[in-house]
């Protein structure tokens, strides 16, 4: 009796693999029964499969294409941090780094089931309506945001080709994102007992969301797979700085002072930003399972659990 072939598992190209929110996603999709490849600008990926290649590299792009046959792509790898200083470098990577990966899929000859491109929720700016949904007017209000923007308005040019689907993701955290955002700074001056922190405006307020729930909704978009649509990811409430502080306190039993250091104020400051996750419920039955206080509390603890 000859050898029974193998049946291929569906495939799942996810850059930004490597990054803080890809290595939540890439459980989600592995438990969800995908072979997980990421796509990373640097050698010494982690992971049991991945390809370098810069996004910024076209030929490299329908390589990396070419070899995975992707079923699936969930595009994560962005310039996220707003206050970054290469201005440039935040363009090329969030605009024509998507560019050159959608236009590889394009002309891929095995066509993806569905494109999951991450911008954010940084393009709706100031907005004077809350809960903020999809139909609220954009209205960036720095370089990162309109960035953001501008690939959305570009990846549209693609959608009578590819399968697109755009998250606006809110603000979110959890272990394992960098200090120079603003929870995982607070949560670490806490666990090593400070008294003193420096901070911006602690009147912004953010729909701070966890990590692992933002990575359940990606999975949760693949599953049900709402091509053509824009959906914001979001908990639906807004805390303030202060009240985060607040949080941290009751966690770790005392009280930080806050001093305001000007140099982390920065003037074009979104004040507000609280979503509706009400069109991501309804078409694939999403919905946040942690509270702001239980994201605190695990990032406090320190233990790294899906």
């Amino acid at each position: 009796m000859g050898r029974r072939s193998e049946v291929r598992r569906p495939r799942a190209l996810l850059t930004g693999r490597n990054g803080f929110t890809g290595q939540y996603v890439a459980r989600e999709l592995e438990a969800a029964g995908y072979e997980v490849v990421g796509l990373s600008d640097r050698q010494g990926s982690v992971g049991a499969a991945s390809i370098t290649a810069n996004l910024l590299d076209r030929e490299a792009m329908h390589a990396a294409v070419a070899t995975v046959q992707p079923d699936v792509v969930l595009h994560l790898a962005a310039i996220s941090f707003v206050a970054h200083d290469d201005v440039d470098e935040i363009y090329r990577v969030n605009v024509v780094g998507t560019r050159n990966l959608l236009e590889a899929l394009a002309q891929a000859p095995r066509r993806p089931e569905i494109v999951v491109l991450a911008s954010s929720a940084n393009i709706y700016g100031n907005a004077h309506v809350e809960p903020i949904t999809e139909d609220t007017l954009s209205a960036p209000a720095n370089d990162y945001a309109v960035s953001k923007l501008a690939m959305e308005h570009m990846a549209r040019l693609w959608m009578d080709r590819l399968p697109i689907v755009i998250t606006r993701p809110f603000n979110y955290t959890g272990i394992g994102q960098s200090t120079q955002f603003l929870i995982p700074k607070i949560v670490d001056h806490f666990k090593r007992g400070d008294r003193l922190i420096g901070l911006g405006n602690t009147l912004v307020a953010r729909d701070f969301g966890d990590v692992r729930d933002v990575a359940r909704a990606y999975a949760a978009i693949v599953k049900t797979s709402p091509v053509g649509r824009t959906l914001n990811i979001c908990s639906g409430v807004g805390y303030s700085l202060g009240e985060v502080l607040d949080m941290m306190a009751e966690i770790a039993g005392y009280r930080i002072e806050v001093r305001v250091n000007p140099a982390f104020v920065r003037s074009n400051e979104v004040a507000r930003l609280v979503g509706s996750h009400a069109q991501l419920a309804a078409l694939t039955g999403w919905h946040a399972q942690n509270t702001l206080l239980q994201t605190l509390a695990w990032q406090y603890s320190g233990q790294p659990t899906i």
